[in-house]
């Protein structure tokens, strides 16, 4: 068999621990050959390859980002994108596909799989909201990160008696900001989920000032006000749709300031939260869900997701991926506010 990967999306620790997996069991144990799609979507659209070989995919297991590339390209928005593909596998010989993304590589690959495409489908997403898994790969290193960050900026934060807003990643869901802010300590947390108060935020920053200590607020990207909409960078779309967002931690430390008079200062971490090596337990995720994917096509079980069940790498449907978004439940945010203020 002829097999085709790709990585589609925002980069994040672990993709080529999959790819790398993939090849490695498919070459030694099926004596499988691979074909690399460059760039996402934009790889098969346009006949974009590379060789997969073991030795093209040594030495790459702790590597950050993705040797194949990446894009946001959406070939159903793209006159006759499916035929292209379609057409392009069958010139590149291929048998089936191995599609490694979050939302919406994963729903171009449902939509594939429908039209006849033999598709396997790795979750992959920093954010860790892609339904019917319990975790994904790059989920844990960007948590790090970002609890690396807010522990530095305790020191600063205290030396000038500042209150410090910290800015991850988030759009729709707050998986980050809550485990960092737990982690690293955080004065309150806001999350998408639910929306915040200014005036309770400003609370807290107070009661931390009176502790001792300066605040940290921990705020996710998509994090809304209750009388406020979502901060965006401008009105521009991208290839799915999605609005660039930016500036609710600005915003906030504009708030904190006009309403407590105390100094504040916004740090956004951005694409910090991407890049750099895999932690140990994204290297191990990634590799698990590499060689469960590759044993699925061998048998030939298309139009499934490997995904994380407890400790157990199971098959679920692939259109379960994207039925929904699986966001913080409300009783767990609930949890981490007995250290808020």
């Amino acid at each position: 068999m002829r097999i085709g990967v790709l990585t589609g999306g925002g980069d994040c620790p672990g993709l080529n621990a999959v790819i790398r997996a993939v090849v490695r069991k498919g070459v030694k144990e099926y004596g499988y050959e691979f074909v690399g799609f460059r760039d996402g979507w934009k790889g098969p659209l346009e006949g974009l390859t590379m060789e997969l070989t073991l030795a093209t995919t040594r030495g790459i297991l702790p590597r950050g980002g993705t040797i194949l590339g990446s894009s946001r390209t959406n070939p159903f928005k793209i006159e006759n994108g499916v035929e292209k593909i379609k057409e392009n596998l069958a010139k590149a010989g291929i048998d089936a596909l191995i599609a490694i993304g979050g939302e919406d590589t994963l729903g171009v690959a449902t939509k594939l799989d429908a039209l006849g495409v033999k598709v396997i489908g790795v979750p992959k997403t920093i954010d860790n909201d892609l339904n019917n898994t319990d975790y994904t790969f790059g989920f844990d290193t960007s948590v790090n990160i970002a609890m690396e960050a807010i522990d530095r900026l305790h020191t600063t934060a205290e030396s000038h008696h500042r209150a410090l807003v910290v800015e991850v990643m988030g759009r729709h869901a707050g998986w980050i900001a809550l485990h960092s802010g737990i982690a690293g300590g955080a004065a309150c947390i806001l999350i998408p989920e639910v929306k915040f108060s200014v005036d309770k935020v400003c609370e807290w920053v107070e009661s931390r000032f009176k502790s001792g200590f300066a605040p940290i607020i921990v705020i996710a990207e998509g994090a809304i006000p209750q009388d406020g909409d979502m901060q965006t960078k401008d009105q521009t779309l991208d290839a799915f749709g999605h609005v660039k967002l930016s500036g609710i931690g600005e915003w906030l430390s504009a708030q904190i300031e006009a309403k407590t008079g105390k100094e504040a200062r916004t740090s956004v971490l951005g694409h910090i939260q991407r890049g750099g090596t895999p932690s140990a337990f994204d290297r191990v995720l990634a590799t698990r869900f590499g060689l469960h994917a590759i044993t699925a096509v061998h048998e030939g079980d298309f139009g499934k997701m490997v995904a994380l069940h407890g400790t157990t790498i199971a098959r679920v449907p692939l259109a379960s991926a994207t039925e929904k978004l699986k966001t913080v439940p409300v009783e767990m945010y609930k949890e981490s506010e007995i250290f808020f203020g």
